[in-house]
């Protein structure tokens, strides 16, 4: 228990210090690590839907769009409304949950490739849904997006004015830091305590097999549409944050690829544990950038100009890493032992 002490004091001092450490390297990695906090809330989220309750979801990216443009709406001079983010982040969760039981309850009798086939059309109605919004009353501004959004006040401080306190000062990034950590570790602890809870058991008996768990005398019908509602109230948050620390969003970021990417966070770093999501996470928002950092002088200093397009390059070792993860590794980089002995058994 000591050791175990000591590596959690080691770990939260690592955490409090990492953007001072990581801004040695410039401004804009602490940016990419608040990033890197913000899709681990996404992927969370994401995770109940797939880990835990075992149904394929292409289009959870809808849930964060919602909640991005309940904040973009309720806050900036779009429509001259300017509410407090945490009374908006609530009410953006909630629009989310009541998404996610739509796209579920349609859903219920589909499996496999047909409920991803219908999730990614949810998916693509909402980015459609909010490109085309602005008429005939001007609502979401179309393609052309909100900007100027508000920031998150904390104490009557605004976290866009950026960090002073004690002596420390920093950039906005900095203060966003430590709120994103503080929400990510809330979401992490209520992950933790659904997975030990019975609903957990719950949806892990209807991913391991559906007809075993109705006759066990679960409500299947219920169980499958919680972890939807669940699920989009995560998105619906991260969302929300999303838009405040960007002051801006439009369809272009809500688009398929980034429901894949999430959806790919959490397999490949593990699905149904949260350590093995948050790990996916971290190195499928860290990996463009550093390839960006990598790639681009190494092919200067090699060729004297760029031959390869970086995006398509990363596209194409992000490719070739999945199929070596689901060949080597198919349970993720960090399964749960759970998982790890199903795929491994016998």
């Amino acid at each position: 228990m000591r050791k175990v002490w000591i590596a959690y004091i080691l770990l939260a001092v690592g955490l409090l210090v990492a953007p001072f450490a990581v801004g040695l390297m410039g401004q804009s990695w602490v940016r990419i690590l608040d990033f890197c906090l913000l899709y681990a809330m996404l992927a969370l989220g994401l995770n109940i839907v797939v880990g835990y309750a075992g149904l394929l979801d292409l289009g959870y990216i809808a849930f964060y769009a919602v909640g991005a443009y309940v904040m973009a709406i309720l806050a900036s001079p779009h429509l001259d409304i300017h509410l407090s983010a945490w009374a908006i982040l609530p009410l953006g969760a909630t629009l989310a949950c009541v998404a996610g039981v739509l796209l579920g309850a349609p859903t219920l009798r589909l499996r496999g490739d047909y409920l991803a086939i219908v999730t990614l059309g949810f998916g693509e109605i909402v980015r459609l849904f909010m490109n085309n919004l602005d008429r005939p009353v001007n609502i979401t501004n179309g393609p052309q997006g909100i900007n100027m959004i508000d920031g998150v006040s904390l104490a009557g401080h605004d976290l866009n004015q950026g960090l002073d306190f004690a002596g420390v000062q920093g950039g906005s990034a900095y203060a966003y830091y430590y709120l994103f950590l503080a929400l990510t570790l809330l979401t992490i602890f209520i992950c933790v305590r659904l997975e030990d809870s019975r609903i957990g058991r719950a949806w892990m008996a209807i991913r391991e097999d559906e007809l075993a768990a109705k006759a066990m005398g679960i409500n299947t019908r219920n169980i499958k549409l919680l972890a939807f509602a669940m699920g989009a109230s995560f998105g619906g948050v991260a969302g929300g944050l999303f838009a405040s620390f960007q002051g801006f969003v439009s369809p272009e970021s809500f688009s398929l690829m980034e429901s894949v990417m999430v959806l790919c966070m959490v397999v490949l770093g593990g699905m149904g544990h949260i350590g093995g999501v948050i790990l996916g996470a971290i190195l499928l928002t860290l990996a463009p950038e550093v390839l960006r950092e990598v790639i681009n002088p190494l092919q200067r200093s090699l060729f004297g100009r760029m031959v390869v397009d970086p995006e398509n390059l990363r596209m194409l070792l992000f490719g070739l890493a999945l199929i070596l993860v689901m060949l080597f590794r198919p349970e993720g980089l960090w399964p749960s032992p759970r998982r790890k002995e199903e795929l491994h058994h016998g």
